[in-house]
């Protein structure tokens, strides 16, 4: 027999008084990072909004990229946010670093395509995963290295994207290292003159203009 239809009035209903502002936070996060697949990317969200983990969500609305050389989904801003949720450790599980590139609605098999560059067994170095992702987004090594500085800096957007020189140095010879045409010679001598340009200010750090030069449109 059906149990009859049970009755509420207002008076009954509970509604926590946190709930409309996680909503409304909820909206905006995903309103700003545009996922591919909204529950599979609302699970990582409330999953690390109940572990007090930094959120699955972009800063602003990023207009989609159209320097990368396949539709992978990936944009510099989903690194940003990669790192913000990887980057207090210096080496990441890939599981869970898998599990995170999955709850951004990426496909698996870029992930994996990636670490086939470096291949290695239950961990990676942070930066190191960090710098194969700005390398995938295309270009050349310097387009890389923007798209580094980009993500890093504590500079405001538009602003001259300041790194420090030991970090940009380390993750140039990372990637420069991964191409076998590229001598190891030309690649010191790249960071020396570069070190030597910005070794007047005395702050150890170097911004897109030390080393990007955009091409101008004709």
């Amino acid at each position: 027999m059906p149990l009859p239809d049970t009755m509420f009035c207002a008076q009954q209903i509970h509604i926590p008084p946190e709930l409309p502002d996680i909503l409304k936070q909820f909206t905006k996060a995903a309103i700003r990072t545009q996922p591919a697949d909204v529950l599979q990317w609302s699970a990582g969200y409330f999953s690390a909004l109940s572990r007090g983990e930094p959120l699955p969500m972009k800063d602003r609305l990023e207009m989609p990229v159209a320097t990368q050389k396949t539709d992978t989904g990936l944009t510099q801003g989903l690194l940003k946010v990669l790192h913000k949720q990887c980057s207090h450790k210096e080496y990441v599980e890939l599981a869970d670093l898998e599990q995170k590139w999955k709850n951004l609605c990426l496909p698996v098999e870029k992930f994996r395509a990636l670490l086939q560059l470096d291949p290695c067994e239950k961990k990676i170095e942070w930066m190191k995963f960090l710098a194969l992702g700005c390398s995938s987004l295309g270009g050349s090594l310097n387009s890389a290295m923007k798209n580094l500085c980009q993500i890093l800096t504590a500079d405001p957007e538009g602003g001259p994207a300041r790194i420090p020189f030991k970090t940009f140095s380390y993750v140039y010879r990372y990637l420069a290292g991964l191409d076998a045409d590229l001598p190891r010679v030309d690649t010191e001598s790249y960071l020396d003159t570069l070190k030597e340009n910005i070794e007047s200010r005395k702050n150890g750090m170097i911004g897109l203009a030390d080393f990007f030069l955009a091409k101008r449109k004709i």
